[in-house]
């Protein structure tokens, strides 16, 4: 395949992406110029790249901000229910299991995990670091260790598959060219493969440090974290303690409704089978937004006109720091599909180009027709990608990748997949230290560097497990 100037712009801007990640800078500016060099040659004309630029973030803008919608309304309802004092209700009698320290750690595990999926950790970390943690820690669990639990749990298993929300598969199958369905539970899979691994592995490896619950080094840890938990709470929440103990039943058994219809929908061949992907967020979007219509008008009727609209301001406020800085680069990522590059550069009925896949393919000659090596260069460049602390910000490229590398012999939405679990597990917040494992370090009172160590190992036989068994499933 002849490949022209506008290609070999792709590639060294793609290489430029991929270096500028490793030295954990933002890649933002690189890929929104690249965007305008990449149309302006390939149009011959300045005005082109003008407006490509603009199309590509507006076109990636369309496609993804129904995930800034449903981070929006899942913040939104865990703000509301800060306000009525139930997000502490929810989780006390998971406290009274944690007899020893052993069970602690698995208990937090389990909680966090569960917690993740539906609220993603970010959002979860300050509920559960606030109110479990200290917990663990009076059962005889170091806060190093309970640090580890949350992280990998929460930044990494839940957030890895982000199978309920499914903000990630879906960045990972657009860019990938296939059905989000397709990947949504190889993505759980792998994660749970991952996060197994790990997860039990940094259980031996520090079992050793458990206590007793009557070690005189326990109130020393608790004391460190004092003033993390209540100190920024609503005062106002110790007068609604009736609608916080409705709240605190009504959420859960609502969210645990919403998955059995989705799982139920999932194992049924017949009218609901197709319920996933952007119905499976809009309907657990839609839920989210009745629970917090209900939870503000609990709170205060009148009120409710008010804090309604601050919890949802302070939902997109969160959803688009959080998400923001993915608009440009996955408008780049978008340029090199052919599936989005007719719109993107406006070319009307003209046969749009693929860059991406072009390079790909013009390269198969040179390069080893191996699927060991397929799944392996993914999961490296995802872990790369992960570098910038920001797990999502690769998806589009790993997603690109997978969809050009499929003719290694290896199914697209197992490598998107494979793709998807590296940039997550690095840039998601597990052995990045400049990532949102920051939250979890800062709550807890311990060392981020200290826990990156402690995480590092036990991820990344974690990954090379889920990465070989993939081989060997799909």
């Amino acid at each position: 395949m002849e490949l022209g100037f506008s290609h070999l712009l792709y590639g060294l801007f793609t290489l430029i992406i991929i270096v500028t990640m490793i030295f954990r800078k933002g890649v933002v500016l690189p890929t929104l110029l690249g965007t305008f060099l990449i149309a302006w040659v390939y149009k011959g004309s300045v005005v082109g790249g003008f407006t490509a630029i603009f199309n590509a973030n507006l076109v990636a803008a369309k496609e993804l901000f129904n995930i800034f919608l449903i981070i929006t309304f899942m913040v939104a309802l865990l703000h509301a229910l800060k306000d009525l004092g139930a997000d502490r209700k929810m989780i006390q009698p998971i406290q009274k299991v944690m007899t020893n320290a052993h069970i602690a750690y698995f208990v937090l595990v389990i909680v966090t995990y569960v917690i993740s999926l539906f609220f993603w950790p970010t959002p979860a970390v300050p509920l559960i670091c606030a109110l479990l943690v200290p917990a663990a820690i009076r059962a005889g669990l170091p806060v190093m260790v309970a640090a580890v639990a949350v992280a990998l749990a929460g930044q990494g298993m839940a957030l890895s598959s982000d199978y309920i929300i499914q903000v990630a598969p879906e960045l990972s199958a657009k860019a990938a060219g296939i059905e989000t369905s397709a990947l949504v539970d190889k993505a759980l899979v792998l994660s749970l493969i991952t996060g197994g691994v790990a997860i039990f592995l940094a259980y031996f490896l520090n079992k050793k440090h458990f206590r007793r619950k009557n070690d005189p080094a326990i109130e020393k840890e608790i004391i460190a974290m004092q003033g993390l938990d209540e100190s920024k709470r609503n005062t106002e929440s110790k007068n609604l303690s009736t609608w916080s103990k409705v709240f605190a039943v009504l959420v859960p058994l609502s969210m645990v409704a919403v998955m059995c219809y989705m799982i139920s929908s999932k194992l049924s061949a017949g009218r609901m089978g197709g319920f996933e992907g952007g119905d499976g967020a809009a309907f657990i979007g839609g839920v989210a937004v009745i629970l917090l219509l209900l939870a503000s008008v609990a709170f205060g009727k009148h009120k409710s006109l008010d804090t309604i609209s601050e919890h949802l301001t302070d939902g997109f406020v969160f959803a688009f720091r959080a998400m923001g800085p993915v608009i440009p680069i996955a408008g780049f990522f978008f340029l090199g599909s052919s599936d989005f590059a007719g719109s993107i550069l406006s070319l009307g009925d003209q046969e749009p180009p693929a860059f991406l896949f072009d390079i790909v393919q013009a390269s198969q000659d040179v390069l080893p027709q191996s699927t060991v090596l397929a799944a392996f260069s993914i999961l490296i460049i995802g872990i790369i990608t992960g570098l910038d602390g920001s797990g999502f910000s690769g998806l589009p490229l790993t997603g690109s990748l997978s969809g050009a590398l499929s003719s290694a012999g290896m199914d697209p939405s197992t490598l998107a997949a494979i793709g998807q679990m590296g940039s997550i597990w690095t840039g998601g917040g597990t052995i990045i230290a400049w990532s949102s494992l920051i939250a979890i370090a800062g709550f807890c009172g311990i060392s981020v560097m200290e826990l990156v160590r402690k995480n590092f190992v036990p991820v990344m036989l974690g990954l090379i497990a889920s990465t070989t068994l993939a081989l060997f499933i799909w």
